[in-house]
């Protein structure tokens, strides 16, 4: 079954800087993301509970969005990636994940990132 792609928006009252720092690094994903990261080069391993596995960062733009594709994907084409949006009027900001899911599993995927920002969220105070 092929993945589909999805995007989902969460505000953040945090600056730029300080949020790229949380999504782009080993130990700032280990705040919120994974019990533990460990990279080696362009690769990022990630470990929860008792289980691990692999991505590689595609790309990254300084305080603006970081890409990355899990090694066990393969050749398709999914990757998530998080990325800032800032409000050129407002000034708010809001942290965008973009990930791919099988169509069935799609809101199940949501909540588990939703329940990821909150873990963010309450981490960075916003």
């Amino acid at each position: 079954m092929d993945k589909v792609k999805f995007e989902i928006e969460f505000p953040i009252h945090a600056s730029p800087r300080m949020l790229y720092q949380y999504f782009s690094t080993p130990s700032g994903l280990e705040e919120w993301f994974a019990d533990k990261a460990n990279s080696r080069g362009k690769v990022i391993t990630f470990y929860w509970d008792d289980s691990e596995e692999q991505a590689t960062i595609i790309s990254k733009k300084n305080e603006e969005r970081a890409r990355y594709k899990w090694v066990e994907s393969g050749d398709d084409d999914s990757y998530f990636e998080f990325r800032i949006q800032v409000d050129e009027i407002t000034k708010d900001v809001s942290l965008m994940v973009t990930d791919f899911a099988e169509e069935d599993e799609i809101e199940e995927a949501k909540m588990l990132w939703e329940n990821q920002i909150d873990e963010l969220k309450h981490r960075i105070g916003a």
